[in-house]
């Protein structure tokens, strides 16, 4: 079993775009009968980023909330990590852009970005924490911040509703011993690839292959079910080790912070882990899938409202396009 890590999350922060979109617009849009979406999704709202809020905007906002939950100044930290699963643009990295956009333009702190789809959070925690526990940083940033509506295909009913945008932060530094990293696992199915993706944006398709060509490229696509059969045949096996590694049963848990993948997918995970009533933070019906800014966020507002408390051990999972499962063990 892996040795537990000295890590603090010394504050957290949200930020979400000014415009909420509920079901009747898309009730209206797909010419279905009133409450269709509520049914077909289990969400009831998700929030939808406008002209001029940019992935860097949000995660900004939420980077200096996390900041004064901390007490931090705003250049009280060593590295900004950006967690996401789509960056602003493919170059520079988005930590960058977020590194600007809070002033930080010629402090020198460090930034770059980690992706891992959906699971970025989870895995730049993991990979902070092995920094902080080496010595290499004393203080570090991380985000997580996604439009997921900029890539969306408006016309498909079975994606268009089910996400939402937003970004979650977290500020973090080497913990005295009684707040630690238990454990962290991470798998891959790449058979999964094709299930789950965005063709444009790297160098797959290119511009010269015509704007057309380009343009259905750079729309999500999700063959949802092929996704949720490969997730629940791997997903058990996963948090079971996962669960070896930390030492600690789901259940046993003070709660379980899931990726907010689909209201089916949580009400899965509930009933295949036989978690008690009330563990599993599910916020899904007023957020959406915010990809990877799911995870922080559902953590921040576990912790805002009292339901993660100083001593919890707490579990972060989930997966994500590949198909990965990954997931972290804390004791907050």
């Amino acid at each position: 079993m892996p040795n537990p890590i000295p890590l603090r999350i010394a504050g957290s922060g949200i930020a979400l775009p000014r415009l909420r979109r509920d079901n009747d617009w898309f009730d209206q849009r797909f010419a279905r009968p009133a409450g269709w979406t509520a049914r077909h999704v289990g969400i009831g709202s998700r929030p939808i980023a406008s002209e001029g809020e940019t992935s860097a905007s949000l995660a900004a906002d939420a980077v200096r909330q996390a900041l004064a939950a901390a007490g931090w100044q705003d250049d009280d930290f060593e590295v900004l990590i950006s967690a996401c699963g789509v960056g602003q643009q493919a170059l520079p990295c988005t930590a960058a852009l977020i590194h600007r956009q809070l002033g930080l333009d010629h402090s020198g702190i460090g930034a770059f970005d980690i992706n891992a789809s959906c699971l970025s959070f989870p895995v730049a925690l993991d990979m902070a924490a092995s920094a902080l526990a080496c010595g290499r940083y004393r203080r570090a940033v991380i985000v997580s911040s996604e439009i997921a509506s900029a890539g969306l295909n408006w016309d498909d009913p079975d994606t268009a509703p089910l996400f939402g945008d937003g970004a979650a932060a977290v500020a973090i530094e080497a913990g005295d011993g009684r707040s630690q990293l238990l454990a962290a696992h991470l798998q891959t199915w790449s058979a999964g690839v094709e299930h789950c993706r965005v063709r444009a944006g790297g160098t797959a398709v290119r511009i010269d292959d015509g704007i057309e060509a380009y343009r259905a490229a750079a729309r999500f696509e999700m063959d949802g079910a092929a996704v949720y059969r490969l997730a629940a045949q791997k997903l058990p096996g996963f948090i079971a080790e996962l669960s070896t590694r930390a030492g600690i049963e789901p259940a046993r848990l003070g709660a379980l912070v899931p990726h907010q993948a689909s209201a089916k997918a949580l009400k899965h995970i509930q009933r295949v882990l036989r978690l008690p009533p009330g563990l599993l933070v599910n916020i899904i019906e007023h957020y959406g899938n915010q990809m990877s800014a799911s995870i922080p966020t559902a953590l921040h507002l576990a912790i805002s409202d009292g339901r993660i408390r100083r001593g919890d051990t707490i579990a972060l999972v989930g997966t994500g396009a590949g198909l990965s499962a990954g997931g972290v063990v804390l004791r907050y």
